[in-house]
């Protein structure tokens, strides 16, 4: 829009430059349009500098975009915006902890630190197996809450109820909880009460008042249920018609919490310890901890609050972000702008409400931050909303049948509120042409089926979109997007296509793990482990062409192939699990981006040579269980259709869409997801289960109370209509909707009528460009990134190498040298050990084994700390030896390994700047200790991935070595 001159509406934004707005900017209406010429704006203003501005957005990729088109709109240059206030929540949380930070954790009581080496774990896969860990420990050391961790079905579903606290603003502290956060825990009797009156109302019958929905509901109260003696027989509650009686809401609600509040209250404060033992943060700890500062640190506060603050997205944010943006305000020139038709991200603890109930929950966080000091010292009575009307994106017919979509029940009984309809803003569009198709269409074979519908599509003129001269012209492959509300439909409908040579590009996350290059990977490493594993070998005797009967015999006999026992033994000796996977692609052939991004990705989560197979083999299992997602350019190149999610399209625009898989149990998807600890409004804190000494023995019984409460908190489909609108807002001139067999109620309820579609998909003999070498999608990080010196060195330096003696054979020498170093009693147990122990008693200083090193540079305008262990410092009163140990039988690597040492030489530096320091490496095979010349720091930055390139802070931090 940046050819365009604003509307009335735009231009009412953008002279809006002091008091509180909130703005309704409804999908293509020109939001970034607007706020980036609002931006620019008040960067016209008198005293108005970027660092008065805070804008906050919803994506590291979306500041980036804001930047460059402020640039474009103002005097100020790139380079002069580079380090403006313009970024994500989380990223401007971890700005302030590295900065100002560092005791923010005794506020809450916690005996720690954060310094600029405390990284963030970004990695759900891994903090979730971290989270195991600590809860082993958690277990041991509290036998009086293992009756409620005997309750759960994993574990790690605390680990969502400690992030869902975390965005509603409920913090631990040593002794309680911060400010008011157990009243939250408690609940709203008051707020529930309306939600039990609303489902105990009398239906009304042809022939007077019928039983409630609640009382309905609760028919089989007992069925299939074992609960507590003290629980009430069905016929008590359901005593009254048509409505069961009032005191049920008290009884339910009226639960005895305090051991339950004192569980989770231990679970979620002794994580924060651990993760900061580990010297770690999530993404909920980064917003927490500075909340807390914010709140208890007042100087600091005032000292870096803004004279504007803008928040992008505002429909997406969570209750902490709401608050966080209050703090973070020095004057009352607070601008939020969103939609709440589009929050979809209810997910990651997004609440409608907040820009829903805008001024209300103003008002309300105003005064419970001011509680007990004044925080927020603005007057916030005076708010202005503005509407964007004019959408520069669909035709009238769409953006009519949009709103439609936002009141379809999704239930075959579900009654949808439509007073909603006043809430909806009209938009008015602005196109040339409104030739728009809405169809819908159903066959037993979907994916087929659209394939069918794409042929149909492409080339036709009545499905004619806007070319760049505003002319109508035929549709082509490109101009189709396949809209689905899970991935693997969109990976189903991908495969099936490429059997025809239709060409599509899988646009958003993959589930990496579950690619055929991933199994055979973990196929592979199973092996490594464990020389029989028969998951292990079913699977590469299957890739190799074996019938299961053969396999079958091959398993019973272990007369396993002679070449594939020899490529086990070969990788075997490889060094690292970079160069394990190498090996494995090769072998199959694969040169994709899957096998780059598979790489990339464990080399950046196991940075050491020294890591166990066993716990790659764990990593990759749970991501596969997980179903974690990657970005990976997938994208066959020239004339191809799109296939996303609804989340990844959000923001974009197509020609054509096709929104697929509306079928029972995927859009909506089916229930579960909570365990049987969970908190929800307004109810509070919660167990579905407990586990007691009933009826002469240990069970775990149902809670006949949450029973109740449950019946009475339906399952909230508004998200999911909120979603489908999104689907059809991202289409410019034809949208069609797309079912199987099973067709959900959102599909059955569009006021369409359905053609059935037998599929008839030809094969197509397209011409288009491919590439022989498809490049990892490597995304903006939304935070200062984080290396290790093992990801610098290239693993193909290890690609030939056949005599090596493998990961497990270097651990046990590295293991033994640590504790030898230590002064532990430990015979050498081969010539490698020996070796070692000559050398470390050679040695008259102060040995130091396995130190962490943090090394800090600015990689371009990015912040980047290099972290790894040391091996061995040798330390005298003038000298500092650092010696890294190799097992490797060859020098074949040492040009790497020079890069991993130069790392620690910059360390070590920094920390003994008196002292002269030496970099070695020593080779426990012939006990050589060869002296190797660091890499100056620039030449380290050169070797940093590029990809780390939007702005952050310039300064470098000192290095720390522990």
């Amino acid at each position: 829009m940046t050819d365009f001159e604003p509307n009335d509406k735009q231009q009412e934004l953008i002279d809006a430059t002091s008091g509180i707005h909130v703005v309704d900017a409804g999908a293509g209406t020109g939001k970034t349009f607007t706020i980036t010429r609002r931006y620019a704006n008040l960067l016209q203003q008198d005293e108005t500098e970027p660092d008065d501005i805070l804008l906050i957005t919803f994506t590291n990729n979306a500041a980036a975009e804001m930047k460059e088109r402020v640039v474009a709109n103002c005097d100020y240059s790139m380079s002069a915006l580079r380090d403006a206030p313009i970024n994500t929540f989380h990223g401007h949380c971890h700005e302030l902890l590295l900065r100002d930070g560092f005791s923010a954790p005794t506020h809450l009581g916690v005996d720690d630190r954060i310094t600029s080496s405390t990284r963030l774990l970004e990695n759900e896969v891994v903090e979730e197996d971290r989270f195991r860990e600590f809860i082993s420990q958690f277990a041991d050391e509290h036998p009086e809450h293992h009756d409620f961790l005997r309750v759960l079905r994993e574990n790690t579903s605390l680990l969502e109820v400690i992030r869902e606290l975390a965005a509603k603003g409920i913090f631990p502290t040593s002794d309680g909880w911060y400010r008011n956060g157990e009243s939250y825990l408690d609940g709203d009797f008051e707020a529930f009460e309306e939600l039990f009156e609303t489902a105990n109302e009398p239906n009304e019958g042809a022939n007077g008042p019928t039983q409630s929905d609640l009382r309905d509901d609760l028919s089989g109260f007992e069925r299939d249920r074992c609960f507590l003696p003290d629980a009430p027989a069905e016929s008590e509650l359901r005593d009254n018609y048509p409505s069961i009686d009032h005191e049920w809401a008290d009884r339910a609600f009226d639960e005895e919490r305090d051991a339950l509040k004192a569980f989770v209250h231990d679970i979620y404060f002794e994580y924060i310890e651990f993760a900061l033992r580990q010297n770690y943060l999530n993404f909920s700890f980064l917003q927490m901890f500075a909340f807390v500062l914010l709140c208890e640190d007042h100087a600091l506060r005032e000292s870096v609050q803004f004279d504007h603050v803008m928040v992008d997205e505002f429909q997406d944010t969570s209750e902490i972000q709401f608050k966080l943006a209050l703090l973070l305000a020095g004057t009352d020139n607070l601008c939020v702008v969103g939609d709440w038709k589009q929050s979809i991200y209810g997910f990651q603890y997004a609440s409608v409400d907040n820009i829903r109930q805008f001024e209300e929950r103003l008002g309300n966080y105003k005064r419970e931050l001011n509680s007990d000091s004044e925080r927020v010292a603005f007057p916030v009575d005076d708010v202005t909303g503005i509407k964007l009307e004019k959408n520069y994106r669909s035709t009238q017919s769409i953006l009519n049948f949009s709103r439609h979509s936002l009141g379809l029940p999704a239930t075959s009984n579900e009654e949808v509120d439509l007073d909603i309809e006043d809430d909806i803003t009209p938009l008015t569009a602005t196109t040339d042409h409104d030739n728009s198709n809405i169809e819908a269409f159903t066959s037993d074979d979907e994916c087929e089926a659209i394939l069918t519908r794409v042929q149909e599509i492409v080339g036709n003129r009545e499905y004619a979109v806007e070319g760049e001269d505003g002319e109508l012209r035929p549709p082509s492959h490109e101009d189709i997007a396949v809209l689905t509300r899970t991935r693997r439909f969109g990976r189903e409908l991908q495969s099936h296509a490429r059997e025809y040579n239709i060409p599509v590009a899988y646009e958003g996350g993959v589930e990496l793990f579950g690619t055929e290059q991933a199994i055979l990977l973990l196929a592979w490493l199973r092996l490594l482990e464990d020389r029989h594993s028969k998951r292990g070998w079913a699977v590469v005797l299957e890739e190799a062409g074996y019938t299961l009967d053969e396999v079958k015999t091959i398993l019973e006999n272990e007369s396993y192939p002679s070449n594939m026992l020899s490529f086990r033994e070969r990788l075997a000796s490889a060094e690292t699990v970079g160069g394990i996977a190498r090996l494995v692609f090769d072998r199959y052939g694969f040169e994709d981006a899957y096998a780059d991004a598979l790489v990339a990705v464990l080399q950046g989560t196991f940075d050491s040579t020294t890591h166990n197979r066993g716990a790659i083999v764990r990593f990759m299992e749970q991501s596969l269980e997980a179903d974690a997602t990657h970005d990976v350019d997938d994208n066959p190149g020239g004339d191809s259709i799109t296939v996303q999610t609804i989340h990844a399209a959000k923001g974009l625009e197509h020609p054509i869409v096709i929104l697929a898989n509306i079928n029972q149990y995927s859009f909506p998807p089916s229930g579960g997801g909570a365990d049987r600890i969970r908190y929800e409004d307004p109810v509070g804190l919660r167990q579905t289960k407990h586990y007691a000494d009933a009826h002469g023995r240990p069970h775990i019984y149902d809670n006949w109370r949450y029973r109740i409460l449950s019946k009475c908190l339906n399952r909230d489909y508004d998200e999911e209509r909120r979603l489908m609108y999104v689907a059809i807002t991202r289409a410019e001139s034809h949208v069609l909707f797309s079912a199987g067999s099973s067709p959900s109620p959102l599909f059955e309820n569009l006021p369409l009528e359905p053609e059935t579609v037998e599929p008839d998909v030809e094969a197509a003999g397209t011409t288009r460009t491919e590439q022989s070498r498809l490049q990892v999608s490597v995304p903006v990080p939304d935070i200062p990134a984080g290396q290790s010196p093992h990801s610098l060195m290239d693993d193909r330096v290890f690609s030939d190498v056949d005599e090596g003696r493998g990961i497990e054979f270097g651990n046990q020498v590295h293991d033994f040298a640590e504790q030898y170093a230590e002064g532990a009693v430990v015979e050498p147990s081969n010539k490698d050990e020996r070796h070692v122990a000559e050398f470390l008693d050679s040695l008259d200083g102060e040995l130091r084994a396995e130190e962490n090193a943090y090394l800090p540079v600015t990689v371009g305008e990015q912040q980047v700390t290099i972290s790894g262990i040391i091996d061995l410092l040798h330390v005298t009163a003038e000298r500092v030896d650092i010696v890294d140990y190799k097992t490797d039988l060859g020098r074949h690597a040492e040009s790497e390994y020079r890069k991993q040492l130069s790392v620690y030489y910059h360390v070590v530096r920094a920390a003994f700047p008196d002292s002269r320091v030496t970099t070695a490496l020593f080779y426990t095979a012939d006990g050589d200790r060869i002296e190797i010349d660091p890499l100056s720091k620039d030449e380290i930055v050169d070797l940093i991935d590029r990809d780390y390139a939007e702005a952050q802070p310039d300064g470098e931090e000192e290095p720390i070595i522990r």
